[in-house]
């Protein structure tokens, strides 16, 4: 069976101006990147009458076994067009830390890719690189100011803005800097977090413009002074030089699926530690231009799509039409406790026991106000009997659960998905967040907590709740809550598969993130910063005699 990136080679790709213009890109609106990618200048584009169909792809908790949501978002975007359906794509940009620790790359698989596979998993238009740079740049212009003289008054000890990096380096989670004496600056701890979790990329993420870009920069906390007052980033006079570095990357990146179908790839925040969906820009640009607009999420339901809907959606003025819930055969056996090595032999009865975790992401999504459609990512072991024990526990429920074989056949095999999808999409749906704005902060961790994980109870020190009262009182208490949270499990505790029940969620910290517009709550022994695992990815990818990329998913 050949792997992902054989598959990738033997594509046939389009130049980019054909898949632009068969998306209705202008050529004066293409800044090309090469042959196979661009930029889209927005400004350029044709006015739309309308917008078009918004459908959401989310998924179960991964697991080791795979769940494969990009791969069903391209394969449901090409399937689209198979039936006749003018679609794009909307999926967020890979970041390298994940492609060179264990989770592998973020352009799909088998049939159902986005190319040029190679340079979207690894530097592609340079985004994250300027978003590094913008981050780190107000690092620098912060330690500068409080060496020439601290004119802010910036307690050196309540500086909250750390630097960033996108790769897994457990290393830099915690240091101490800046070291060598008084030319260097005034010693204080501090610490990096990857590129995906930064502020910077939850901004451009969520911004509407550049100018907005710049004014969500300038909104920024960076720290609090002596008499515990927050100094901005417009203090420190480095909101417009970072939106100088960021002008390029505000613009949504147009490539290809292997069937030649256009799609954007923008920004990239983890839905574990971040609010993990793609840019405000890169969506509702797509849903200008097309009849349905496939996006996606990260990680599971209960952290990417609650992020989707109660912090994208609720910010951006946006309402998915129609949902889709992934899942696989292999998976929901890991949930019913079959290991690993034992995922090839047929087990019904662990994927009726792994079901919960399923049937709990169907009800959770039920809380939105929309009844989702469960895509089961075929395998070729998979055997009926499997099969039939989720399409029975999805009729439960009053919904399909469609065999997908898109990994192995394309946009071919998600055409029945398509055309349920589609149709449900038309109807539309009642739409609702899961808490309103006014609700206070501490409420709006409590309800995702317990409405979504299923939490017993929710536990947060004095401090914490302290500060989320202070947040209130200086007028940022309509924010919505963003969850740091294993992917892993519904609970903090990463080994709890399936559908945990009688636990506890402690918060152990709450960040603002002002320029974005919500509060990051982190639960449990979750990492801001990766780290690599015993053996990572990064060993096995090398250069080949003839100059080509192995080793890469």
């Amino acid at each position: 069976m050949p792997t992902d990136i054989e598959i990738a080679r033997q594509a046939t790709l389009k130049p980019i101006a054909e898949v632009a213009a068969k998306a209705g890109v202008p050529d004066e609106a293409l800044i090309p990147y090469g042959k196979y990618k661009a930029k889209v200048d927005r400004d350029l584009l044709p006015a739309a009458a309308k917008p078009g169909k918004l459908i959401l792809v989310t998924a179960i908790n991964p697991t080791p076994a795979g769940e494969g949501k990009t791969t069903t978002s391209v394969g449901l975007s090409d399937a689209l067009h198979r039936i006749g359906k003018k679609a794009m794509l909307c999926l967020r940009e890979p970041s390298l830390g994940p492609c060179f620790g264990m989770k592998g790359g973020g352009a799909g698989g088998g049939k159902s890719q986005v190319m040029p596979m190679d340079e979207i998993n690894l530097h592609f238009t340079g985004d994250f690189h300027a978003i590094t740079s913008a981050h780190n740049l107000l690092s620098a212009m912060i330690d500068n100011s409080i060496y020439w003289g601290n004119p802010h008054d910036i307690d050196v000890r309540r500086v909250t803005w750390k630097r960033v990096l996108d790769m897994n380096d457990r290393a830099l989670r915690q240091i101490v800097g800046p070291l060598g004496g008084v030319a260097n600056g005034f010693p204080r701890e501090s610490g990096f977090d990857i590129t995906v979790a930064s502020e910077i990329m939850a901004i451009l993420c969520l911004a509407s413009d550049i100018a907005d870009l710049q004014k969500r920069m300038g909104d920024i906390i960076i720290g609090y002074t002596r008499k515990r007052e927050p100094v901005y980033c417009r203090d420190i006079k480095a909101d417009s030089a970072m939106a100088v570095l960021l002008k390029d990357a505000i613009q949504p990146n147009l490539v290809q699926t292997l069937e030649n179908n256009p799609a954007f790839l923008h920004g990239g925040p983890f839905a574990n530690i971040a609010h993990g969906c793609n840019s405000v820009i890169a969506t509702k640009t797509a849903m200008t231009m097309a009849e349905y607009t496939v996006t996606e999420a990260g990680f599971g339901a209960d952290l990417g799509a609650e992020k989707f809907m109660d912090i994208k959606c609720r910010l951006a003025g946006l309402a998915p039409d129609a949902i889709v819930l992934v899942a696989t055969v292999r998976a929901l056996k890991m949930n019913g406790g079959v290991a690993k090595k034992d995922l090839e032999k047929p087990d019904v009865d662990a994927v009726r026991k792994g079901s919960v975790n399923l049937e709990r992401h169907i009800e959770n999504l039920n809380k939105f106000g929309i009844n989702p459609t469960v895509a089961i990512n075929h395998f070729y072991l998979d055997t009926d009997e499997e099969i039939a024990v989720i399409q029975e526990m999805a009729a439960k429920y009053g919904t399909e659960a469609v065999i997908c074989k898109h990994w192995a056949e394309g946009g071919a095999g998600a055409e029945e998905l398509a055309r349920i999808v589609a149709a449900k999409a038309d109807k539309g749906a009642a739409f609702k967040t899961l808490y309103p704005d006014e609700m206070p902060l501490a409420d709006k961790i409590e309800t995702v907590c317990k409405e979504v994980y299923r939490a017993e109870s929710v536990s947060m020190s004095p401090a914490v709740r302290n500060q989320l009262k202070q947040w209130e009182e200086m007028g940022y208490g309509k924010f919505p809550v963003c969850m740091a949270k294993t992917q892993y499990s519904f609970s903090t505790d990463p080994t709890a598969l399936g559908a945990p029940t009688g636990f506890e969620v402690n918060i152990r910290e709450v960040r603002i993130s002002a320029g974005a517009g919500f509060i990051v709550a982190i639960a449990g022994d979750i990492m801001t910063m990766p780290g690599l695992p015993r053996v990572p990815s990064a060993e096995n990818i090398y250069l080949d005699e003839n100059g080509q990329i192995e080793g890469l998913f």
